[in-house]
């Protein structure tokens, strides 16, 4: 008997028939996978791309000069009690070069340099015309915001270690390299000295993750992205600004700028972890924050480019 003829007999053909309950929870399942799949996939085309570009190298090739010029500097004139911190210890070891281009760098130069790439995630994709296409399926609007953020939290990452593999090798080769006296006057090996550095490298990084979110609902507002890495770049320095007046003391610990600096507690016997347990809950607050004011923008957004 046909197709046909069984429809006419009330009859479900075979090749319409509805799957049964099992097939239906294992194409479910095979859907969320190719989802998730589809999710880390967007995810490593974002970090690739990233990586791709000249910008991106020219801004890590720039933070990897501070430490360079730095021990130059201090190479050339035999060292200076004033300055950054750490300074003064440079020319007795080499590995201070690494904690004063940290130093350094915090306050502006990662600042800057995340508020470039934090600034285009969306933005720079509507100003090429390329962000109606990530929206579709299998990427979402959702998704699409949750690995531009991770991509800048990437970043954040490498700019941290190239600030800090760059000072350690310079100072290697300038400079003589032995065992680090600390802050609070305890002299501890060179492997405890590099489990620090990179301790602080983490601390720099979780600092900067609130800019990030900043950056990254300052870019769903327009489709311009300069004007959202000058706004992320404005925004960082306006914040370390209010940061050093007295008269605005109940509004510092509010400040995503508050804690930047406050790593010197991993250069202390014993370890601290009150500066970094604090800045981190502040900086999650600013991730929730702003990164709920850009679901909120970004979902109702409509999307022309």
């Amino acid at each position: 008997m046909s197709s046909s003829e069984l429809s006419d007999a009330g009859q479900v053909p075979i090749d319409h028939a509805v799957p049964p309950p099992s097939a239906r929870a294992a194409g479910g399942i095979a859907a969320r996978r190719e989802r998730a799949s589809g999710g880390w996939a967007l995810l490593g085309s974002e970090i690739s791309v990233m990586f791709r570009r000249w910008r991106t190298w020219a801004m890590l090739g720039a933070l990897a000069a501070i430490p360079l010029l730095i021990a130059i500097a201090v190479r050339v004139t035999g060292g200076s009690s004033r300055g950054p911190a750490f300074l003064s210890e440079i020319t007795s070891n080499g590995l201070f070069v690494a904690f004063t281009a940290l130093v350094v760098c915090v306050p502006l130069f990662l600042p800057l340099t995340i508020g470039v790439v934090a600034g285009d995630t969306i933005a720079g994709e509507a100003s090429h015309g390329t962000l109606r296409y990530l929206v579709i399926a299998p990427a979402g609007r959702l998704r699409l915001l949750a690995v531009k953020y991770a991509g800048c939290a990437v970043f954040c990452i490498a700019a941290a270690l190239v600030v800090g593999l760059a000072g350690t090798l310079i100072g290697m080769l300038l400079f003589p390299i032995g065992p680090v006296t600390l802050l609070s006057g305890v002299q501890v090996s060179m492997g405890d000295a590099y489990l620090r550095l990179l301790l602080i490298a983490l601390y720099i990084v979780v600092s900067l993750l609130g800019l990030c979110a900043i950056g990254l609902f300052l870019s769903t507002l327009t489709d311009v992205p300069v004007g959202a890495m000058a706004a992320t770049a404005v925004l960082a320095v306006v914040s370390q600004v209010l940061d050093q007046l007295p008269q605005l003391d109940g509004l510092h610990p509010w400040l995503f700028s508050h804690y930047w600096l406050g790593f010197g507690d991993f250069l202390r016997d014993p370890i601290s972890w009150d500066s970094f347990g604090d800045n981190a809950l502040l900086q999650l607050g600013y991730i929730v924050v702003f990164g709920a004011l850009a679901v909120g923008r970004f979902t109702t957004k409509d999307i022309l480019s």
